[in-house]
């Protein structure tokens, strides 16, 4: 497995926006899928969006026109731009890799 590190959670109001990066120590970094997935309190762990090794991406219908998952191969880094955040986004974002690994996972809360 690699170490998957996330950040850019926080505190923001609805409507505003925030950009999560999962850096990956893995030296294959642009060879697997990526993905982000979401927990709020109370509730089970749910997928938001993934990319592959070729940069096709996938949504879940929820933030689907509203956030934008990409990947810089370069950096090893994954990212998630999250705009018109509701307060139903609320939840710990969780970044994934398709080898099975996962990070420790980062706040976003989104008051209304």
């Amino acid at each position: 497995q690699v170490p998957l590190v996330e950040s850019g959670g926080g505190l923001v109001q609805a409507g505003g926006s925030l950009r999560l990066s999962c850096v990956d120590s893995g030296r294959i970094f642009s060879s697997y899928a990526m993905g982000w997935y979401r927990q709020a309190p109370g509730k089970q762990r749910e997928f938001v969006a993934r990319v592959t090794s070729g940069g096709i991406t996938y949504y879940a219908d929820s933030v689907k026109s509203r956030f934008t998952i990409s990947r810089d191969n370069a950096k090893n880094t994954m990212y998630l731009q999250m705009n018109s955040l509701k307060p139903e986004d609320t939840a710990v974002y969780y970044c994934w890799a398709s080898l099975g690994s996962w990070g420790q996972g980062t706040q976003v809360t989104v008051s209304s």
